[in-house]
């Protein structure tokens, strides 16, 4: 058996959220709680309620969305702090890891020295650390914040209830057998056990006996990235520290390429002799070597030329990468896969935007929406080519009951169907659209149309005849916000001279928002 050291943080989502215990809060998912603070359960909330059964329960009763990324990435510092003890760590879920203790004890003067330090350092996010034989008995220890004497594992796991296992199927049918603990499940057969509960019931057998036989899956501390130049003597200008801001760039681009991965944000550090600091992180994609001496030179440059510039010399960089992703390859741009090329257009687009400022250089990327105006936006060039506002696109897509999808892919109800039109108007053109009688077209409420389109003028000009439709696909858009709600209806439209339009119809007025070609 591996002595193990577990580290369980209480409520960990509600912790991650923001959220302390004295606080009535319920993390919600699919309907039901997941987790709840301390004083939501004093409230009486407990998991696997409905939402409103958890609200009539407790009024006032704070409810978040369940987030497993944000619950990870809160953790991380937490598994930082555990690594300076052990640096091989296993996150068993967000909110609780586990170490194996054999080396940190003996280094950290026994089992009871270990814990107690542990617990030190994780106690600002109320953190407990337990020690035991095995992984399971662990994390039991850990919530009572024990250290469980070597060979003593299976006393004390004998006065849980078989509920610890987190097998429900199993549990229930224990207890109505009348087996209501680990130690009355341990103290049965195990020959008896694997022929009634199977593989599984055999399993759970030797966890209840204290026989976790599980190995940990400790991971592997990523490498340190950073890196630094101390400059002497201390640079006066922003040439002499680019100089170096550039050695430190190659550097840095030759480790992240040797390893197959790629920089999606990077950390900025610049130091004087007078130990003023000035820390900056830059989003971006594709960095390169001359990409990221660039955003050294805009920090110092506008450190430089504020009113509180540095009273002293330039005596460290240091770059720093934020966030790393596999690098999955690179696209061949525009100027093809010459390399010089690139840069030298990355270089000029670079200038340009120091010069001007971020937004002055964008970039179209897809971004989803109803209308094909919206189905393309700009972001600053260098940025991740992710529009600002699919974040809350997804969210309100949750919210209506689609599925999570990609923005540019949906949920978009109303959505104009393929193919695009080749010209989108900035401004629609004013249209007029009547049925074979001359009376203008109306849609309904329900997306009904009055009549079949007949005859088309836009902008004034003569009437042409419709010779082929299709529609309408009505879009209602913001109806939770009384005063940004719009309703409207698009239609494709094919004249007699061969020309075909994208057509909407809002409050009785028609326009032309886009063409075919």
């Amino acid at each position: 058996m591996t002595r193990t050291l577990v580290v369980w943080c209480p409520d960990w989502p509600v912790t991650a959220a923001g959220f302390s215990a004295d606080e009535p809060v319920a993390v919600l998912f699919a309907n039901r709680v997941v987790a709840c603070s301390a004083a939501a359960r004093r409230g009486g909330v407990r998991r696997g309620l409905r939402r409103r059964q958890a609200e009539a329960h407790c009024p006032g009763l704070k409810l978040v969305a369940h987030d497993p990324d944000g619950e990870a990435r809160a953790f991380e510092p937490v598994v930082a702090a555990v690594e300076a003890f052990c640096p091989r760590v296993e996150i068993v879920r967000p909110g609780v890891c586990a170490v194996a203790t054999r080396g940190p004890s003996r280094y950290f003067g026994g089992d009871e020295t270990l814990a107690a330090r542990v617990t030190d350092a994780v106690a600002h996010v109320g953190g407990r650390a337990g020690i035991a034989d095995g992984p399971f008995a662990a994390e039991l220890a850990a919530h009572a914040g024990r250290v469980v004497p070597e060979g003593q594992t299976p006393i004390f796991l004998s006065t849980f209830s078989v509920d610890a296992l987190e097998r429900p199927e199993l549990s229930d049918l224990l207890h109505r057998l009348g087996i209501r603990t680990l130690g009355a499940f341990a103290a049965l057969p195990p020959a008896s056990v694997l022929a009634r509960f199977g593989a599984d019931g055999s399993a759970a057998h030797r966890l209840a006996s204290g026989q976790d036989e599980r190995p940990l899956a400790a991971r592997i501390p990523p490498p340190e990235l950073d890196v630094t130049a101390e400059l002497d003597p201390p640079a006066e200008r922003v040439e002499t520290a680019l100089f170096a801001a550039r050695g430190l760039a190659h550097q840095l681009c030759v480790e992240l390429s040797a390893r197959g991965l790629a920089l999606s944000c990077l950390r900025v550090e610049a130091e004087t002799e007078h130990g003023e600091t000035l820390v900056r992180r830059w989003r971006l994609e594709g960095a390169t070597p001359l990409a990221l001496a660039e955003r050294v030179r805009w920090q110092l440059d506008g450190w430089l030329a504020r009113a509180n510039a540095p009273t002293a010399s330039l005596t460290l960089l240091r770059l720093a990468p934020e966030e790393v992703l596999p690098d999955e390859g690179r696209q061949l741009g525009f100027w093809g896969g010459d390399r010089a090329l690139d840069d030298r257009a990355a270089r000029a687009l670079l200038h340009v935007q120091g010069l001007l400022g971020l937004e002055a250089v964008t970039t179209a990327v897809p971004a989803g929406g109803r209308g094909p105006a919206e189905q393309v936006q700009l972001v600053p060039w260098g940025d991740a080519r992710q529009p600002p506002s699919s974040v809350l696109a997804l969210d309100i897509a949750r919210i209506r009951g689609y599925p999570a999808q990609e923005r540019s892919g949906g949920p978009w109800p109303g959505r104009v169907p393929t193919p695009s039109p080749a010209t989108v108007h900035g401004n629609p053109i004013r249209a007029e659209v009547v049925d074979s009688q001359g009376r203008p077209i109306a849609v309904s409420g329900r997306g009904s149309a009055s009549a079949e389109p007949a005859r088309l003028s836009i902008d004034g000009g003569p009437w042409t005849d419709v010779v082929a439709w299709a529609g309408p696909w009505p879009v209602d858009e913001r109806w939770w916000d009384p005063h940004a709600h719009r309703r409207r209806a698009r239609w494709q439209v094919l004249t007699a001279d061969g020309t075909a339009h994208l057509l909407a119809v809002e409050g009785g007025r028609w326009s032309v928002e886009a063409s075919y070609d």
